[in-house]
Parts: structure tokens; C-alpha cells; sequence
């Protein structure tokens, strides 16, 4: 056993900045953004809050589990290796967080309570400050 490992878990996971992050800033809309930024799970994401809001459970599911695909992709080129803190502090890890919120809001509303389950333990593991963040505690 190393001496100079980390006794307490794995290093929190620290994705890069997501260039989608300024388009959505300058308000280019969700839709424009998904298409020149496929890989980024923030754009899933609003796309998917939008889609829930408007009551389009069903498109927001797809959106949020695109963005959740997108975003467990991104997590593990930058090292996360199933397990370990991603945290919301960290803005470029919202869109990952959100995508995963979105996607238990959804899953919940059509009924797939195991899903929508393993989503909430999964988003606390990540940051136990997220659900609150996200409107969700």
C-alpha cells in the first residue's frame, strides 16, 4: 500500500470547459447548440429541462439520457473511473449533473422508479451539494 495515496477516495473529477457553456450564454438557443456541440451534456441537459417544462416528457428523457451518455463519456477521457466525486462547485461538471437530474425527473414521471432511483443516489454520490442545487432536496 502507498503512503502517499489518497486514504479518503479517488481525486474529485474535473471536466474541461465545455465551449457549449458560451454559446448558451450568448443565448444562441438550445436546438443550434446540441447540433454544432453534440458531445456536450450541457446542451442535453437545457434541451432536456426545456423539453420537461414544457411537458414533452418523453423528448426530455431522450434529451437527458443523451446528455447523460455525453457526459459519462466526458467523465471518463478525463480519469473518473465509475465512482467518485464529480462536483457542482466545478461549473464545467454542471452539465453532466443537470443531464443527470433531468434524466430522474423524467424517468420518475413515466414511471420508471428504478431508474429515476439509481439517478438520485448517483447525482448524491456525485456531490452531496447538487440535488439542492438543482432544486431536487
Amino acid at each position: 500500500m502507498s503512503l502517499h495515496g489518497n486514504l479518503l477516495g479517488p481525486e474529485p473529477t474535473l471536466l474541461p470547459v465545455d465551449p457549449a457553456a458560451a454559446d448558451l450564454d450568448r443565448g444562441t438557443a438550445a436546438p443550434d447548440v446540441a447540433a454544432a456541440h453534440p458531445t456536450s451534456s450541457l446542451a442535453w441537459a437545457v434541451l432536456a429541462e426545456q423539453a420537461l417544462e414544457d411537458g414533452e416528457t418523453i423528448a426530455g428523457y431522450a434529451y437527458a439520457r443523451t446528455g447523460y451518455h455525453r457526459g459519462l463519456d466526458q467523465l471518463r477521457r478525463s480519469g473518473w473511473k465509475g465512482f467518485g466525486p464529480v462536483p457542482w462547485s466545478h461549473e464545467p461538471n454542471r452539465g453532466f449533473l443537470r443531464a443527470l437530474a433531468a434524466l430522474q425527473r423524467a424517468a420518475a414521471t413515466i414511471g420508471e422508479a428504478d431508474e429515476a432511483e439509481r439517478c438520485r443516489v448517483f447525482l448524491a454520490e456525485s456531490d452531496p451539494a447538487a440535488p439542492a442545487a438543482l432544486g431536487l432536496a
